[in-house]
């Protein structure tokens, strides 16, 4: 396949990460305080935007992830 027909996936099964053509690619958490939801993107500070708590957590996905044991 040459590069110019390759097709990048889609990132339906990725919830927490969404692209808005203003923005760019913003990514979702969760404040350790106040447990608001916090839409942050790349270069922005790690502060929670109701509180000011500088915890946060990232959201866990939605697809189902599975590992093998031995």
């Amino acid at each position: 396949m040459s590069r110019e027909a390759y097709v990048a996936p889609t990132s339906a099964f990725n919830t927490s990460t969404t692209v808005d053509t203003t923005q760019g690619l913003t990514t979702q958490y969760i404040c350790g305080d106040c447990n608001q939801k916090v839409l942050l993107k790349q270069g922005d500070p790690i502060r929670c935007k109701e509180c000011g708590h500088r915890i946060l957590y990232k959201e866990r996905t939605k697809r189902m992830v599975q590992f093998e044991a031995r």
